[in-house]
Order: structure tokens, then sequence, then C-alpha cells
């Protein structure tokens, strides 16, 4: 009977053990997330790709006119990388040009990330030489290495100066060319490089 009894009065607190072994596991607090990294710089020819099927789009018969990086302040340009690029199509057929931009930020204005069309502009082909795109075979990360050890002289003269690029194709020379340039734009540069978009070879140095 004594036994029974001390069963009895220690009968509560087996229960209540027992209640707070079956107690699921509170959740630990949530860490905070890290905020994601910024994207990365994009190459010429990516970019192209992605502004290029948006001007087929368009047009069906659109042609290259000229493709660079975008030079705001806001995008960065890096080994001939860039985040952000702008190139201009022509058609042609309907004597029409459209400027593309491919964006991997958002930028100020209309600049938007991926691909953003401006609006159609008149095109007499007195404003350049539309070219293939069987002929943009070079990216500018190449062009940028040919033109580094052409103007090493001057590279090393000028380490912060940030190199910028234009692709077009001129009355000179039968392909597009490269421009690689050391200065915010063509106006204001004092030393580019030419390199050949189809072949690789150096062409020029403009001062």
């Amino acid at each position: 009977m004594f036994r029974l009894r001390r069963f009895w009065g220690c009968l509560p607190w087996l229960m209540l053990l027992a209640g707070c072994a079956s107690e699921p596991p509170k959740p630990a607090a949530d860490k905070p997330k890290e905020p994601a990294p910024p994207p990365e710089p994009v190459s010429s020819q990516y970019a192209f790709r992605q502004m290029y099927g948006a001007a087929r789009s368009w047009a069906l018969d659109a042609q290259p006119l000229r493709l660079s990086n975008i030079t705001l302040e806001e995008y960065r340009t890096v080994k001939g990388k860039a985040d952000g690029w702008q190139a201009t199509f022509v058609s042609p057929q309907r004597r029409l040009a459209k400027t593309f931009t491919y964006s991997v930020i958002q930028g100020p204005g209309n600049l938007r990330r991926g691909v953003f069309e401006g609006p159609e502009e008149s095109w007499t082909g007195r404003q350049g030489l539309p070219f293939s795109i069987l002929a943009f075979k070079l990216d500018a990360t190449t062009a940028l290495e040919t033109a580094l050890k052409r103007g090493a002289a001057y590279a090393r003269k000028h380490p912060d100066m940030p190199i910028n690029f234009l692709l077009e194709r001129t009355e000179r020379f039968p392909y597009p060319n490269w421009r690689v340039i050391w200065g915010d734009s063509v106006g204001t540069s004092e030393y580019s490089i030419l390199i050949d978009a189809t072949t690789g070879v150096y062409r020029q140095t403009l001062r």
C-alpha cells in the first residue's frame, strides 16, 4: 500500500516530465540574409547577342552599326567586360536606326536591366557603315590584350586612366575595328588603338 501511494504521488511529476520531453524544439532564430553580390560585368559578345536578338525582332534585315560600353559613372568596365553595353542597328530596307542597351544593373534614366530598346531614328547611310555580324569575331577582352601590348608604355604612364571600347567600321578598313580608348570618350581621348575585330591584328595607333 505504501508503494502504491508513493506511485500515485509521483504520477503528476512523471506526467509533467513526459509533457516537457514531448514538446517540439523551438526553431532557431532566422539568420539575417547576406546581401546578394553585385552582378558581374559581361563580355561585349555576350551583350551583343542579347541585343541582336531584339534587333532582329525589330527588323529582320537589322545590321550592326556600332557597339560600345556604357561610360556612365554607375557602370564598371573591367578588363574588357562591362556592366552595360550599347549597340546601334540599322535597317537598310526601312532606312531606320535603333539603339539598344544591355545592362546587368538598373541604371539611371531609361537604362534598365536586360535589353532596352530606344526609339527609331531615320538613317540615310551617312551615319556610318554597317557590318556583318560574322565579321565580329574578336571580343573586347582580346582586343584589350593586344592594345595593352602595343600601348604598354602609355599604359604604364597612365595606370588609372579609364579604358573604353568602340566597335565600328570605317571606309579605311574592310572589316570593323575595335577602338580601344584611353579616356572617357573618343572626343576627349589623346590615345587609342585600332584592332581588327575579324582578324585580331593591330591596325593603327591614334593620338
